[in-house]
C-alpha cells in the first residue's frame, strides 16, 4: 500500500510543476523567460521518476 502513496505523491508533484509552468505562460514577460524552460525540464524529470515508480510498484506488487 505504501508504494501507491509514493506514486500518488510523485504524480501530484508532476501536476503541481505542470500547473506552475502553465501559470508562468499566462503571466508572461520576464517571469516567463526566466521560469518556463526550467519548469519544463523539472516536469520531464518528475514524469520520468513517476513513471519509474509506477513500473516498480506494478512489478513488485505482481511478485507478491
Amino acid at each position: 500500500m505504501s508504494g501507491f502513496v509514493v506514486v500518488g505523491i510523485a504524480l501530484a508533484a508532476v501536476v503541481v510543476i505542470l500547473a506552475a509552468g502553465i501559470s508562468t505562460l499566462w503571466i508572461g514577460g520576464e517571469t516567463q523567460r526566466r521560469w518556463s524552460n526550467r519548469l519544463m525540464r523539472y516536469r520531464v524529470i518528475a514524469q520520468f521518476i513517476a513513471i519509474a515508480l509506477v513500473l516498480a510498484v506494478f512489478y513488485f506488487a505482481r511478485l507478491h
